[in-house]
């Protein structure tokens, strides 16, 4: 019996976009070799639908591309629904706020894991090569950017590897680029927990056992790029976001466990001591630099994956895409979750899509802060000493501070705070030392290669807020009417001639 819901079954969740007009089935020859890519592309940047590649030029009849999809959409016109292929991860409501996917992903985080439970087949069985049948290049798999160093097959999938002792079982988001029939090759820095796993391995001369999930059931593919402490496996964190154990099969050639559900699973190993060229891929923070780098062999030994498969793919680059709506997501639940477990006054933790997940707005709850009797660089150090000190810290250089009266998912109003409140020179405090993703493009080379500097914590609090006060008040819709006549504004808006 089949796991079904549109967070546990990818082909499921892919129903439910097309039926809620959030996907569009592309009847139409497209080349995987660029066209997919410009495609997507042109879905993140007019928030269009995500876009269903049903006849892929030199492809198998059958073999399918989904593009965006986690890509935003446009609200609707009370102002909802942007969110809405990405609440479909969580089995959520279209008209989910980021709030309410926050407080979902956070509850999760603190309810009992539920693991997963393991079925004698499932659907990512029906077509199964091993050996010397495993053909790559058999896949569409795209070519997204004309800068890009080759195709890439994991774009929007996940990483299974487990510990040599067998304690710790980590999913894990990180992309791949195709090196041959048989051979993929991609990062696993030491400080992922791949690269923690793939180190274990490696120190005791042995290939690292692996297998990499594509079309994986939503929220497992989501929870895969949050970043959760080391040692906690994200397949019971799966079962406690949708109350629902996910169902795993057993490998064909090891006995790691993947969703039975999976459109497609690659099987192998990572080479311990084998490194091949990779990239440029243009990337999460919106550029492509012109340069390859050696990475680690992913070795694939079997192939399995669904009839008539759907390979997702992001196309990254300029925000938003799935780096910004996904990973930026569980960032921002796992920063607010560390904080508040602090004790320290935030109300929300928002990674700005736009900025590329290169900062992350926090929302200080004023009366909250007047209480703690505390100005703002003994705040400051506060925030940077949990956040920066934590796995989901490790992955945002800038942190902004801002008061409550505004909403920190929407930008309009994160950029009115930071051009009137932040004054120059006196409310950013550097931390040079504090250590941080070496991918951050303004980093120096000396920078990226210590794994520290360009970490700041940028504060737009009014120095009244410390009190509990504000220093004038906002002039705006919301703000500036009476309520009974900002409902009799919006329940006439069509009558004054406004769509």
């Amino acid at each position: 019996m089949t796991q079904h819901g549109p967070a546990l079954n990818f082909r499921d969740f892919l129903g439910t976009l097309l039926a809620d007009g959030d996907a569009v089935a592309i009847g139409r020859p497209v080349d995987p070799e660029l066209e997919v890519g410009a495609v997507t592309r042109r879905v993140y940047e007019t928030k269009a639908p995500a876009p269903l590649f049903n006849h892929l030029t030199g492809a198998a009849p059958g073999f399918r591309i989904l593009g965006a999809p986690a890509g935003l959409n446009t609200a609707d016109r009370t102002g909802k629904g942007a969110y809405g292929r990405l609440a479909a991860h969580f089995g959520l409501a279209r008209d989910s706020t980021p709030r309410d996917i926050l407080e979902r992903l956070i509850a999760a985080m603190h309810a009992d894991p539920l693991p997963p439970v393991v079925v004698a087949d499932g659907p990512c069985k029906e077509n199964i090569r091993t050996g010397d049948a495993v053909d790559l290049e058999a896949f569409p798999v795209p070519l997204l950017h004309q800068e890009d160093g080759g195709r890439y097959f994991g774009t929007y999938g996940f990483h299974v590897v487990r510990s040599p002792d067998g304690t710790w079982t980590s999913w894990s988001v990180a992309r791949t680029m195709l090196n041959g029939r048989n051979t993929l090759v991609g990062p696993a820095m030491p400080q992922q927990h791949i690269g923690m796993i793939h180190d274990m391995w490696r120190e005791k001369g042995r290939a690292t056992p692996w297998a990499m999930v594509l079309g994986a059931p939503p929220a497992a593919l989501a929870a895969a790029g949050m970043p959760l402490p080391a040692r906690v496996d994200e397949d019971g964190y799966v079962g406690a976001l949708t109350g629902s154990p996910v169902e795993v099969v057993q490998a064909e050639t090891h006995d790691l466990y993947v969703p039975a559900n999976a459109e497609i699973v690659l099987e192998g190993w990572i080479s311990h001591d084998e490194t091949a060229p990779e990239g440029p891929m243009g990337e999460y923070h919106g550029y492509s630099f012109g340069h390859s780098k050696p990475q680690p062999v992913f070795h694939v030994e079997a192939v399995t994956h669904r009839n008539d498969p759907v390979l997702p793919v992001c196309a990254a680059g300029l925000p938003p895409e799935e780096n910004h709506t996904i990973w930026g997501t569980m960032i921002s639940a796992a920063s607010l979750d560390v904080l508040r477990s602090a004790g320290l006054p935030i109300d929300l933790a928002w990674c700005s899509y736009e900025a590329a997940t290169c900062w992350i707005v926090l929302s200080v709850d004023t009366g909250r802060l007047a209480r703690l009797d505390i100005g703002e660089r003994e705040l400051v150090d506060r925030v940077a000493e949990v956040l920066f000190g934590s796995h989901a810290g490790w992955l945002v250089p800038k942190v902004i501070l801002v008061g409550d009266d505004i909403d920190i998912t929407d930008i309009d109003q994160v950029v009115w705070a930071m051009a009137t409140r932040y004054r120059p020179g006196e409310n950013e405090h550097c931390f040079p030392e504090a250590p941080g993703i070496p991918m951050v493009p303004y980093l120096t080379p000396e920078e990226a290669a210590s794994g520290r500097g360009g970490k700041a914590v940028i504060s737009c609090l009014q120095p009244e807020q410390f009190r509990g006060a504000s220093r004038g008040t906002t002039a705006s819709f919301r703000t500036s009417f009476p309520a009974e006549l900002q409902q009799h504004v919006l329940d006439n808006w069509a009558s004054y001639g406004y769509r």
